[in-house]
This record gives C-alpha cells, sequence and structure tokens, in this order.
C-alpha cells in the first residue's frame, strides 16, 4: 500500500513541475506578440512597395522614422508633385491637430497661394 501512495505522490510532484516548466515560455513569449503585431501594421502600410524599398520603409516604421507620404516618396526616388508637395508640407505643419481641427486648418493651407 505504501509502494502505491508513494507512486501516486510522485507522478503528481512529476504532473506539477511539468506543468510549471512549460507555462513560464509562454508567458515570455507576450513580449513578441507587440513586435509581431507592428511588423503586420507596417507590412500593411507599405504593401505597395517591392524590393529594397519596401525592406526601407518597414524598417524606418519598426523604427518609428517614417513621419509622412514625402518622407517616403523622397526615399523611393519618386518626385511629388507641387500638389502633393504641398499636401506634405500642410499635413506636416498641422501634425498636432485632430478631427475637424485638422481638416480645416489644411485646408485652409491648401487653398492658400
Amino acid at each position: 500500500m505504501s509502494m502505491r501512495l508513494s507512486l501516486f505522490v510522485a507522478s503528481a510532484v512529476l504532473a506539477l513541475a511539468t506543468t510549471t516548466a512549460f507555462a513560464a515560455p509562454q508567458s515570455s513569449s507576450t513580449s513578441s506578440t507587440g513586435h509581431s503585431t507592428k511588423l503586420g501594421q507596417c507590412s500593411h502600410a507599405n504593401a505597395g512597395k517591392k524590393g529594397a524599398d519596401y525592406k526601407t520603409a518597414v524598417s524606418n516604421c519598426m523604427n518609428g522614422t517614417s513621419d509622412s507620404a514625402a518622407t517616403d516618396a523622397s526615399s523611393s526616388g519618386k518626385k511629388l508633385t507641387p500638389s502633393q508637395q504641398k499636401m506634405a508640407d500642410c499635413s506636416h505643419a498641422n501634425a498636432g491637430k485632430k478631427g475637424a481641427d485638422y481638416k480645416s486648418a489644411v485646408s485652409t493651407c491648401m487653398k492658400s497661394p
């Protein structure tokens, strides 16, 4: 009878130790979840780009260094039309505003000569 009790206690301890050992790596994997989420967002935001332009844009997005469409266009070697450049300038000038305030400020900026 004591042999059965010893085996039962040993198996219970083993089961508890195994559960604890496998639970620890799951909690550390949540730190990479934020990284993979941001990578997905950056990848989606730069979906039209290819090759080195895509890699550079995603890298800049992950580092938080890409500010506006003008930066992305100039880094990929594309020239902006005058209206695109003005839109980028107006957008950059009113970066801190949100919602209707932002829209009206950019609209006013775009109408100015």
